[in-house]
């Protein structure tokens, strides 16, 4: 049984997404959905009785089995769609022509398309790690980014992309990256791997990171404490002269 819960809903702007999600949910239910989806059903049998186009009900087992598809193929991708556009799929009564209304619909143009390129691959090149982030959040950012430019057809070396994730860490990681930015291996590394290999570090990276924290607190309680006891010299040694 179709669980509502767990269908992926469509969102603006995340078509591509939301029909990769789409197709992998409905082949778990039953990859034979899927097949009428891309390939189309049987078309129901119609008749018109005085101007009005009834459907006939499928009378032969084979027949009912592919609406039985149809019909669950097509109730499947309807709840996927946010209630505002139901109204608007609604009529349409075949599941392939309402996969392809949706993507008409939402899928973009190629204008829309190219601005949207143009803007990952502006997100891409200013990629940066946040001071506030660990290295996994920094990863999956990457990873997200480098998956929206590849489903806009728009490819990046493997070079490229690992020395994009090195440079984008913060200033307390260079002791590593730099040995890894000059490293053979860095040209075909996967992503994956690079991470990884990092990933050992950071504890280290943290530790680093603390301990000149608190050597900074350190000084900062040092200094202030001469600066209370030069006062303390200095107002002895005005009473002093005062007495004198």
């Amino acid at each position: 049984m179709v669980a509502a819960s767990k269908v992926p809903m469509l969102k603006p702007g995340e078509y591509e997404i939301w029909r990769m999600r789409m197709e992998q949910y409905i082949q778990m239910i039953d990859y034979s959905l899927w097949e009428v989806i891309e390939n189309g059903n049987v078309p129901p049998i119609t008749k018109v009785v005085e101007g009005v186009e009834t459907t006939i009900a499928p009378i032969t087992a084979k027949e009912k089995a592919q609406r039985r598809l149809e019909l669950k193929a097509r109730s499947t991708l309807l709840m996927g769609i946010p209630n505002e556009h139901q109204l608007k799929f609604n009529s349409i009564k075949d599941a392939k022509s309402l996969l392809q209304a949706v993507k008409k619909r939402f899928g973009g143009n190629a204008a829309t398309k190219k601005t949207q390129r143009n803007l990952l691959k502006q997100q891409y090149e200013n990629f940066t790690a946040s001071s506030s982030e660990v290295l996994d959040q920094t990863f999956d950012r990457l990873q997200k980014l480098i998956s929206q430019l590849e489903i806009h057809s728009e490819s990046i070396s493997q070079e490229d992309v690992n020395q994009k994730f090195l440079r984008s860490l913060s200033p307390k990681w260079n002791t590593h990256t730099i040995v890894w930015r000059n490293k053979p291996e860095i040209d075909t590394l996967s992503l994956d791997d690079l991470y990884n290999n990092m990933k050992i570090y950071e504890p280290e990276v943290k530790g680093t990171s603390s301990s000149s924290t608190n050597t900074q607190n350190i000084a900062f309680v040092s200094s202030n404490s001469t600066c209370s006891t030069n006062g303390v010299v200095n107002i002895a040694h005005g009473a002093t002269t005062a007495s004198t």
